[in-house]
């Protein structure tokens, strides 16, 4: 059923020409730092990109009115980076994209003449609103864990288990391959590409393994893409934790589970991900418990004779 804002929307769609009283007003109550970011939404951007992004909405009522070189100097960035900035987001360059940019600052200045220093200083909040909308949403995949609990199963019998996380996705696996080595009795971690990757897969796949679990992260590199493939040649299957559920990794892998990032910084945030991996962890505990609690207390009774840990 569609939601009361999207039912609006419809309406006006139906009658071309006409808008209802209703859809104005929730048009107009939008601030012009929420119609900015609605103008970035929905687009990749790399973080020049997004340093370009923040100086656009944090200084709206002046970065609308300056010339290119004037934008490029102020945001330390060149100025083709702000022409592919343009360009990224539809426009045919950056007059394009100022003359789009120019009306808003205007009903900025009329409107609201200090949201700029309320805006900067919710920059963080910002943030962490749009991952508690990431965590909203992986909420709701959740509430069927059939597909969490049968990949458990899955990497849990899978011996080896190789898990793949290259560049900026390389915290991620190996966060989930020191949690797994806790319960599971070989994990082996592909950070490399090339070649090196290849010989640890095939390894891996002679030594009895028949899963891989790759991580993809934005921006999504082509040598994830190659190590998926490798993967599959060598005759292993592939559970791929990624941000998004269609492209060319997500038409290579045999799984395909979604969590969203946090775009809204410089630098990507995993708030989700890294929930979703603690969710198939649990599901890899859960699948073989009497050897979950062999390994743990192993462990535990290890951490205890050579004192890894401190002691409160």
């Amino acid at each position: 059923m569609a939601s009361g804002q999207q039912a609006r929307a419809q309406a006006a769609a139906i009658t071309p020409g006409r808008r209802s009283s209703e859809a104005k007003e929730e048009a107009g109550a939008a601030s012009p730092a929420e119609r900015v970011r609605a103008l970035f939404g929905g687009h990749r951007l790399s973080p020049a990109q997004r340093r370009i992004a923040q100086f656009l909405t944090d200084h709206l009522t002046e970065a609308a009115f300056l010339s290119i070189t004037e934008l490029a100097e102020r945001v330390g960035v060149s100025q083709p980076s702000v022409t592919r900035f343009a360009s990224s987001l539809g426009f045919s360059g950056y007059p394009a994209l100022r003359e789009a940019l120019q009306p808003l600052a205007l009903s900025a200045v009329a409107g609201a003449p200090d949201e700029g220093e309320e805006r900067h200083r919710n920059e963080l909040q910002s943030a962490i609103d749009a991952e508690i909308e990431n965590l909203a949403s992986l909420r709701r995949v959740l509430a069927d864990p059939d597909r969490i609990v049968g990949i458990g199963r899955e990497l849990a019998r899978s011996v080896p288990l190789t898990v793949v996380g290259l560049r900026i996705s390389v915290s991620l696996a190996e966060y989930f391959a020191y949690a797994a080595r806790r319960i599971h009795p070989d994990v082996r971690v592909v950070t490399r590409g090339g070649s090196v990757a290849y010989d640890g897969l095939l390894q891996a796949r002679e030594a009895g393994g028949t899963w891989v679990l790759a991580f993809a992260m934005p921006r999504h590199a082509k040598e994830t893409l190659a190590v998926v493939r490798a993967a599959r040649g060598v005759g292993m299957r592939v559970a791929l934790i990624t941000d998004l559920a269609l492209g060319p990794l997500a038409d290579e892998a045999d799984e395909v589970f979604t969590a969203g990032t946090g775009s809204r910084l410089v630098f990507d945030s995993y708030a989700a991900p890294g929930v979703l991996s603690a969710g198939i962890l649990q599901a890899m505990a859960d699948a073989d418990p009497e050897r979950t609690q062999t390994r743990l207390e192993k462990y535990e009774h290890a951490a205890e004779q050579h004192d890894f840990f401190l002691n409160d």
